[in-house]
């Protein structure tokens, strides 16, 4: 199918069905990762802690950017 032979109406129709859900389980999944990373992060600053190492020492060995 061609982009000239779509019906605009048709495509209207189509986009009017969409659900606000669809919208906000982007923003959900967005969210998870957020606090996934932050978790990582918390995790290996407790790492280098328990190594006892500094941060100073831990960025000078690329451990923490």
């Amino acid at each position: 199918m061609s982009i000239n032979s779509m019906d605009h109406t048709e495509i209207a129709n189509v986009s009017s069905k969409w659900d606000y859900k669809d919208e906000t389980a982007s923003s959900i999944a967005v969210n998870k990762k957020q606090q996934a990373e932050a978790r990582r992060r918390i995790e290996m600053l407790r790492d280098i802690r328990e190594s006892g190492l500094t941060i100073d020492e831990a960025k000078e060995l690329g451990l923490i950017h």
